[in-house]
């Protein structure tokens, strides 16, 4: 079976295009949109975040069975934030698995046209690469999208919520390789981006960690006996 890193490198280095995303989703850093948000420190952060910096404002929240909605307003008038919303006319942003194979891709599937999802994106499915999927919350998304509008500072305050929501932390360290691929990929390593100042903030020294254990996961697979033996 091959190891997550074999898997890595079989897509090569990736990174994402902020404007291509932009383009695609012009909705996302548009100033004064109603949202509905996630019932979740995810979908609240992101709340905050949106009408922090784009004077979005919070018309409701969904849960994924119960929607409470602001009277006057309809699903078409919000964008969902934190979830995923299957109806190509209303917009999301969300960073859950949503494809199951992507060799039978749905005839339907343009219902997530209006859907921004990191791992559609990159063209992850639950049946191919669950194990590589989107390891952070929706906020770490939209962070770098909004800064090519508006600068970005990310105080230290922020830094633990940011990295304890979704389990984002303990994801850092538990799935090292993937989390490392996904930090690339969002271009979080470079320091024009401001969620350097999350993942490798000077206040705390997890990147170093993770790199040293990126390093000890190489040579675990080396001397692993039971996987060298297939």
């Amino acid at each position: 079976m091959p190891t997550v890193h074999e898997r890595l490198n079989k897509y090569g280095t990736t990174q994402i295009d902020y404007q291509d995303v932009i383009a695609r989703f012009p909705w996302v850093i548009q100033k004064g949109n109603a949202c509905v948000l996630s019932p979740d420190s995810d979908g609240l952060l992101c709340g905050l975040f949106m009408s922090f910096y784009l004077n979005w404002r919070i018309r409701g929240f969904y849960d994924g069975k119960i929607l409470v909605l602001q009277k006057g307003f309809s699903a078409r008038d919000c964008v969902f934030l934190d979830m995923e919303v299957f109806r190509g006319e209303v917009r999301s942003v969300g960073q859950h698995m949503l494809l199951y194979n992507k060799r039978q891709v749905p005839e339907n599937w343009h219902g997530f046209d209006n859907c921004l999802a990191p791992n559609n994106l990159r063209g992850y499915d639950a049946s191919h690469d669950f194990g590589l999927k989107y390891p952070f919350g929706t906020i770490h998304l939209l962070i770098p999208l909004v800064s090519a509008v508006k600068k970005i500072h990310v105080p230290t305050s922020a830094l633990t919520p940011l990295l304890f929501t979704d389990g984002t932390w303990m994801n850092l360290l538990g799935y090292t390789e993937n989390s490392l691929n996904w930090i690339q990929f969002l271009l979080a390593d470079s320091p024009d981006n401001p969620l350097h100042q999350v993942f490798l903030n000077d206040h705390y020294t997890l990147h170093s960690l993770m790199v040293a254990m990126d390093q000890f996961l190489r040579k675990r697979d080396a001397i692993d006996v039971i996987r060298n033996k297939i």
